[in-house]
C-alpha cells in the first residue's frame, strides 16, 4: 500500500473515529478561493455540493458530500465522497472546501491554521495550511487512467466583522497509474468579502457578498513518457459568489468567469465554472 493511499485511510479514520461534541456553527469561507476558517473543536459540519463546468462541448455536472469534524480549535479533519454519477472532465482546482476533484474521487483532507493574530474584538489575522489526499476510484481524466493524488495549499488573510481578504496558493500531484500520468496543477486564489451593514446586528440571517479570483497553471499530461499535445492550460477566473448563514444552516452559491484564457492543443475553453453547496453545523 502506497504512501497516499496510507495518507487517505488515516484522514478517513481519524475522521470517523472521533465523537461527535455540541458545537454551534462557525464561520464559513469563500465558494472557490483557499480560506482559512476551521471548525470549533468537535464541531461537525455537512456540505452538500453541486458543480458545474460549461465548455465548448457541453455542460459538465457533479455532486459531493463533505463531512468535516473539528478535531481542535486549530485542525479539521474533512471526508468528501461523490453522491451521484456525474460528468466533470477534469481535476479542477481544491479549494478550502474541497470537492473538485472528479466524480469518482474519494478524498480526506486535513486544514491546520497554524497562526492566529486577534488585534481586536472581531478581528483577526490569520494563516491555514491545506493537505488533501484523494484516490480516484478508477476514474478516467482527459482520456486517461487517473491515479491517486496529494494537493498541499497554504492561505493567509484577514476578518472582520465588516470585511474579509484571503489569498494563497497550491500544487495537485498525481501519480503515475497504466503508463500514464496527469499533469500537475499550480494554483493561485485571492478573495475579497463584504458583510453589508444591516446584518452586523447579529440578529436573524447573515449574509456575505465576495468577489473571487482564481489563477490556474495546468501542465500536460504524460502518456507512455510522451507529453500529450492536447492537455495543459493556463487560465485567470474571477466572479461574484454570496454566502447566506441562519443558525445552523448555511447556503452558497458562486461563478467564477475566464478573463484569460490559454489551452494547448485542440481542448475546448472554459466558459463557466460554478458551485451551489448547502451546509449543516452540528
Amino acid at each position: 500500500m502506497n504512501t497516499l493511499r496510507v495518507t487517505s485511510f488515516f484522514c478517513v479514520g481519524l475522521l470517523l473515529s472521533l465523537p461527535a461534541l455540541e458545537a454551534h456553527a462557525d464561520g464559513h469561507g469563500p465558494a472557490f478561493a483557499l480560506a482559512t476558517p476551521t471548525l470549533g473543536e468537535g464541531q461537525w459540519s455537512s456540505d452538500t455540493a453541486a458543480m458545474s463546468t460549461d465548455t465548448g462541448m457541453g455542460t459538465a455536472l457533479m455532486y459531493r458530500e463533505m463531512v468535516s469534524y473539528g478535531i481542535g480549535p486549530d485542525l479539521t479533519a474533512a471526508l468528501s465522497v461523490p453522491l451521484a454519477q456525474g460528468n466533470m472532465p477534469s481535476g479542477m482546482t481544491r479549494s478550502t472546501q474541497g470537492m473538485m476533484g472528479s466524480d469518482k474521487d474519494l478524498e480526506g483532507s486535513v486544514l491546520w491554521r497554524f497562526q492566529r493574530e486577534a488585534p481586536a474584538v472581531g478581528e483577526r489575522y490569520e494563516s491555514s495550511l491545506l493537505v488533501s489526499a484523494w484516490d480516484s476510484q478508477d476514474a478516467v481524466l482527459d482520456g486517461m487512467a487517473a491515479g491517486q493524488g496529494l494537493a498541499v495549499s497554504a492561505v493567509t488573510g484577514h476578518a472582520s466583522r465588516t470585511t474579509y481578504w484571503w489569498v494563497g496558493g497550491g500544487l495537485q500531484h498525481y501519480l503515475p497509474k497504466a503508463g500514464g500520468r496527469l499533469g500537475d496543477l499550480y494554483y493561485v486564489s485571492a478573495v475579497w468579502g463584504w458583510r453589508p451593514e444591516y446584518f452586523r446586528r447579529d440578529s436573524g440571517g447573515d449574509w456575505r457578498l465576495f468577489v473571487e479570483a482564481l489563477g490556474e497553471d495546468a501542465r500536460g499530461d504524460e502518456l507512455q513518457g510522451v507529453m500529450q499535445a492536447d492537455s495543459g492550460s493556463r487560465k485567470l477566473l474571477a466572479g461574484p459568489s454570496v454566502l447566506g448563514l441562519f443558525g445552523a444552516w448555511g447556503v452558497e452559491a458562486g461563478a467564477l468567469f475566464p478573463v484569460v484564457e490559454s489551452v494547448d492543443g485542440a481542448q475546448p475553453k472554459e466558459h463557466y465554472r460554478a458551485k451551489l453547496i448547502f451546509t449543516y453545523w452540528f
